[in-house]
């Protein structure tokens, strides 16, 4: 049996003040080195199921557990077996990048000696060895989003959520970033991924949850899903899926 990786059962979330659910009933088995793509309409409840996911959100009804240790348990283990790379930038914009993964390095409990070495390391793969000493807020947005994701990569998750992880960035940046992606999967990492770009869905992604109005409403691979509604790209798949006009998805 292959080990499960994210394991969510009966899962419903409301914000408070709502009269609805955001999220309702969501079961979901995501086994360990796979690549998943979670995409859906704005306000379908991708960004409130990755925060779930990762703690930023309690939990009230179901369960999440990360190889069988729950979220939301406030254990530095659990927390340790994922990173996060949100949409917004996650660093101090007055620091360097040696000085961002130097700090966040310490919060996940490196060693001086990892610290350095991954700081040099990951400074090396993106290219940003040069500027390792110069203030982040003079960078470029595809520099920032290197640095955004080396920071949520410095302690080696076993998981890693990455939301939008490409916005806004020139090409060489985008390719960088996918085949650092691509390498840290390759060695064994299990992906969960959000992106309004459709074609870094099929270029990463093996599996896709469809959400839509709270639910989903679909979880399997791209292949299978387009032969079985008879469609040749995630686009058409996703307008006949979730009955919503594609500038939305």
């Amino acid at each position: 049996m292959p080990e499960i990786a994210i394991h969510i059962e009966n899962l419903s979330y409301r914000y408070q003040g709502q009269l609805t659910n955001t999220l309702s009933d969501i079961n979901l088995k995501i086994e360990a080195g796979s690549t998943i793509g979670l995409f859906g309409p704005n306000g379908a409840g991708k960004t409130t199921l990755m925060h779930l996911m990762t703690g930023i959100l309690k939990n009230t009804n179901g369960t999440i557990s990360l190889f069988n240790s729950k979220v939301g348990a406030k254990h530095k283990e659990t927390n340790n077996l994922f990173g996060f790379v949100p949409q917004d930038f996650s660093f101090y914009q007055e620091l360097s990048p040696t000085e961002n993964l130097q700090f966040f390095g310490a919060f996940y409990g490196l060693s001086k000696p990892m610290i350095t070495q991954r700081t040099d390391e990951l400074l090396e793969v993106f290219g940003l060895t040069e500027v390792r000493k110069k203030p982040v807020a003079k960078f470029s947005g595809g520099m920032k989003r290197k640095v955004n994701l080396a920071i949520g990569i410095i302690h080696q998750p076993k998981i890693i959520f990455l939301d939008e992880p490409t916005v806004g960035v020139d090409v060489q940046s985008r390719c960088a970033i996918m085949d650092y992606i691509k390498k840290l999967n390759e060695e064994g990492a299990t992906l969960v991924y959000t992106s309004h770009q459709l074609n870094e869905a099929e270029e990463i992604c093996e599996k896709i949850a469809l959400i839509n109005e709270g639910k989903i409403i679909a979880f399997e691979n791209i292949s299978t899903l387009l032969a079985k509604h008879q469609e040749n790209n995630l686009e058409n798949l996703f307008l006949n899926l979730s009955k919503n006009p594609i500038s939305h998805v």
